[in-house]
């Protein structure tokens, strides 16, 4: 009976721990973590008549001055923008960008004194770790679930048909109206933002990481937009046979066959010939559309770079210079 005793006591120690992580960080993140509601133009199907209809979801507070992120398919074609505060007090919030790519968005509210939540580095994340979620699912605000993180490196594909690479999977719950949310650590810093749940699964939650958060919000904060670059063409991922792999020492059995140049696209291309095999970019391996995007940064803009094309079953060098996503 001692031991059984013993034994329930330590349970309850480890209980009372983990209690107070998760209400710790609950004090010190909640109050800067919103309510984003719009309206949004619909057209009505009974109707075919255009209408407002309201849609809502989370953000938070990243500066005193009011920038907040949230998601991009949270705002997407809204008409108007207002944040609710965990005080109650409602703002209207001006768009300052967004990117669809990485579904993140950028808002900002005018008024002082605003609590504001720190971006960790997403690169230590370990899985297992405690992971929790802050948001206004189905409209309840400043609703918390935890979990652990359950994958880290993951991709998800967004809207625009682009992945988004470092996404976090958790499996702390998530339910509509949490998209923009933020996804802490036990010390209450942001590591993800919380974008997407599987409808199908039990406990499987997507965040883009904090470290894309951060970058993404960094450009639009300065920029307005996020800096890409493009080759001017259009391509498409295609099997290569295995005497192309094998003569021409391939790390990739596919590659981006080109099937159109884009006459007033802002890049160098004029080396690039229409059924060209692009597998390499700067001296890395490319094997897919994805996998070009990926490489196509904003460093590269510019830049008079290498890339190696199949040309006749026979890998060339040739020279491109990058131009900018307008």
């Amino acid at each position: 009976m001692e031991k059984v005793i013993n034994f329930l006591a330590n349970d309850m120690q480890l209980l009372d721990a983990y209690s107070t992580a998760i209400t710790s960080v609950v004090s010190k993140t909640s109050d800067a973590v919103v309510h984003v509601e719009v309206q949004k133009k619909i057209i009505n199907p009974r109707t075919k008549k255009e209408e407002l209809r309201p849609a809502s979801g989370s953000g938070f507070i990243i500066s005193s001055d009011g920038f907040i992120i949230t998601n991009n398919h949270v705002i997407d074609e809204a008409e108007s923008i207002t944040i609710t505060l965990s005080t109650g007090q409602k703002l209207n919030a001006e768009l300052k960008g967004t990117d669809p790519s990485t579904d993140i968005a950028i808002l900002k509210v005018y008024t002082s004194e605003l609590n504001c939540l720190t971006l960790a580095d997403s690169s230590h994340l370990q899985v297992g770790q405690i992971a929790i979620a802050i948001g206004n699912p189905y409209g309840l605000q400043q609703t918390v679930t935890a979990g652990i993180i359950s994958a880290t490196g993951r991709t998800l594909r967004a809207t625009n048909g682009r992945l988004i690479d470092d996404v976090i999977q958790s499996d702390a719950a998530l339910n509509p109206g949490n998209s923009g949310g933020p996804l802490v650590n036990s010390v209450g810093e942001v590591i993800g933002i919380n974008t997407a749940i599987i409808n199908e699964a039990h406990g499987i939650c997507f965040a883009v990481s904090s470290n894309l958060a951060n970058n993404v919000a960094g450009q639009i904060i300065l920029y307005g937009k996020i800096k890409r670059a493009q080759l001017g063409i259009a391509g498409q991922t295609i099997n290569l046979s295995q005497r192309m792999i094998s003569v021409n020492n391939l790390a990739k059995n596919t590659g981006v066959y080109v099937f159109e140049k884009i006459a007033d696209a802002d890049a160098s291309n004029r080396f690039i010939f229409v059924g060209d095999i692009i597998v390499e970019f700067a001296g890395s391996p490319v094997g897919s559309v994805d996998n070009l995007f990926k490489l196509l940064n904003e460093k590269t803009i510019g830049k008079l770079l290498t890339i190696g094309v199949l040309r006749n079953g026979r890998k060339e060098l040739i020279s491109v210079v990058p131009g900018e996503i307008k």
